[in-house]
């Protein structure tokens, strides 16, 4: 094994214990002060929670980083806004700031990486070739990052959901990064993964502590700073598709909601109960289940990412490789068939009221019992008759 791949699992380790090691003293400390979360209708955790175990998780990748990545301007600066963004998030997580300070904060914590070189001044697109931002770079690379910070913050919801999906975006990046000779990001994010899988150990349902809104920013905005150093700032066809593969699940999660609260206008920035672990608990799932099918979704989608750099469906001209490609192409069909089926799934929250109608229209007699007993069947064996 290469000494950097190494140094990139030494890094993941000790991020890993020293997370595992400091977040129960972070939710004992929390509780002390009474810094916990209550059940909501939103929610759905059933009991008071600690809150605060991002400060675990950022003790995690900031030992991880003073001793296995380069202090230069660059790691220095991400160090820093990571910083600065716990401590803007801790607070809100202590006493519920304004959101227009929480996004001050957010866009605060970017600009200092992005001030220091964390940006992406040009990229390629496919058939395009090469896209020069100019002067647009650094704005467009801050707009990019806080967007990736509020998807992760959004995927914050139910026991062991953001913790889980941040460590499996991370190792994908990881893998990618070294890919495209980008060792220190791919250290990072072996960092990410780390802290994330130790923070997880407790997180899990049920979660003796939750990492709050501080642990959540954090993690988006080292998911962010790694995307643009180990992926963005290069040439490959994966540097722009990886990232929005990688955090399909999350992006999508996202737009249902966000399309929801415009439709109902609602303000964007409000929680409410339509995330996809919401949609999922409503049609019957277990939080533990719920987790499982999101964690193999993501799984998937980040699988083809890498597969998208690592299978050599094409030569460096564009020519296709017949074999490969079709290998390449079942992986893509099965990903979209995979995401298109749960999204459907999903909208089964409709399905009981459908299923009334439906069955009472050719019975009125039909009861309250037959019609629970349709709606499990279905759920059960994955068989779902049209909804029309």
């Amino acid at each position: 094994m290469a000494s950097q791949e190494l140094d990139a699992l030494l890094a993941a380790a000790a991020a890993c214990a020293v997370t595992v090691a400091l977040t129960p003293v972070v939710g004992r400390v929390a509780r002390h002060f009474g810094l916990l979360d209550e059940p909501r209708d939103r929610g759905l955790s059933q009991r008071m929670t600690p809150l605060l175990g991002g400060l675990a998780i950022f003790a995690g990748v900031v030992v991880a980083m003073l001793v296995w990545l380069p202090m230069d301007a660059t790691y220095r600066s991400i160090l820093v806004g990571a910083t600065i963004i716990t401590l803007v998030w801790a607070t809100d997580d202590i006493i519920d700031l304004h959101p227009a300070l929480k996004l001050a904060g957010q866009v605060a914590a970017v600009t200092v990486p992005v001030a220091n070189g964390v940006r992406v001044s040009d990229f390629t697109l496919p058939f395009v070739h090469r896209v020069d931002l100019g002067d647009l770079g650094a704005p467009l690379t801050i707009v990019g990052m806080v967007l990736i910070i509020n998807v992760v913050n959004f995927s914050d919801g139910v026991d062991g959901l953001a913790a889980g999906v941040c460590a499996i975006a991370a190792s994908s990046f990881a893998v990618i990064a070294f890919d495209l000779d980008k060792a220190d990001a791919a250290i990072l994010a072996a960092i990410i993964a780390g802290a994330a899988l130790g923070f997880l150990v407790h997180n899990f349902h049920p979660a003796s502590v939750f990492m709050g809104d501080c642990g959540s920013n954090l993690l988006g905005l080292l998911l962010g700073a790694i995307i643009v150093e180990g992926s963005l700032k290069t040439n490959a066809l994966i540097a722009l598709i990886g990232p929005l593969v990688v955090l399909a699940v999350p992006f999508l999660d996202t737009c249902f909601v966000v399309a929801e609260r415009l439709k109902y206008r609602r303000p964007v920035y409000r929680g409410d109960s339509n995330h996809f672990h919401h949609r999922f608990h409503r049609i019957g799932f277990s939080q533990r289940r719920t987790v499982l099918y999101l964690y193999g979704w993501t799984l998937t989608m980040a699988g083809v990412a890498v597969a998208l750099r690592f299978i050599p469906y094409s030569d460096s001209g564009g020519n296709l490789h017949a074999g490969w490609a079709l290998l390449m192409g079942a992986l893509l069909l099965f990903a979209i068939g995979t995401s298109a089926y749960l999204v459907y799934v999903l909208e089964i929250v409709k399905l009981r009221r459908l299923r009334s109608w439906q069955l009472r229209r050719t019975d009125p007699d039909t009861s309250e019992h037959d019609i629970d007993a349709a709606v499990e069947q279905e759920l059960e064996t994955g068989e779902f008759t049209a909804l029309s």
